[in-house]
């Protein structure tokens, strides 16, 4: 958005000439899409959260953000910031028609119209962004790198952690949980040790159904 060559810092703060210095089109669209993607505040996914009300896909996303935070040294040969910016982005299409539980999922095609709310939701952004968030969030649903696979593992694990945190509905169905994922949260010791960890937490609760 800058114009090359032009310090941010220096042009901003230089007598009130900020929009000199950065293209006004392309600092509107982003905009646009910053508006447009506060609509993740609004959408709600099927956990509710400790204090019982249901959570929202942006909360999901801090959550996800932070567990990648935490555990970052856990997985030293990461791109750490290509991690992070998965994380961030890998449910941003759902600002356009919402969440679909995967106990509602089926045989739907999920993805497909993900991706598609997506590339609608990206629209107003620069060529170069838009592809490059496209690029991110095809690599996470394929899981085809290491960063894909444990941002994929991470979003699993912290939906499992709040099913079992959350005051949920007396029907909420927990043992769905004790296979979610589970292709996804098997192959590293951190992740198996708190996927072992959070299945003990899940038996607990859905024994207590019963």
């Amino acid at each position: 958005m800058l114009r090359s060559g032009t310090s941010s810092i220096t042009s901003a703060s230089s007598a009130g000439k900020g929009l000199d210095s950065v293209d006004t089109r392309e600092l509107a669209g982003t905009l646009d899409f910053l508006r447009a993607a506060e609509q993740l505040k609004n959408v709600t996914r099927t956990s509710w959260t400790s204090a019982g009300h249901q959570e929202s896909v942006a909360e999901h996303t801090w959550r996800l953000c932070l567990m990648a935070l935490v555990f970052e040294s856990e997985f030293p040969s990461l791109d750490f910031a290509r991690l992070i910016r998965m994380c961030v982005i890998h449910d941003l299409g759902e600002a356009i028609h919402g969440d679909i539980s995967a106990v509602l999922q089926g045989d739907s095609d999920k993805a497909e119209n993900e991706r598609r709310d997506l590339e609608e939701l990206l629209l107003p952004l620069p060529d170069r962004l838009r592809m490059s968030i496209l690029e991110l969030w095809d690599e996470y649903e394929a899981a085809s790198s290491p960063e894909a696979r444990v941002a994929k593992a991470l979003d699993k694990l912290e939906t499992i952690m709040q099913h079992n945190q959350g005051k949920n509905p007396p029907d909420f169905d927990y043992a769905f949980n004790l296979e979610y994922g589970r292709k996804h949260t098997s192959d590293h010791p951190l992740i198996v040790a708190i996927r072992e960890i959070l299945d003990q937490e899940t038996a607990r609760r859905a024994g207590k159904r019963k």
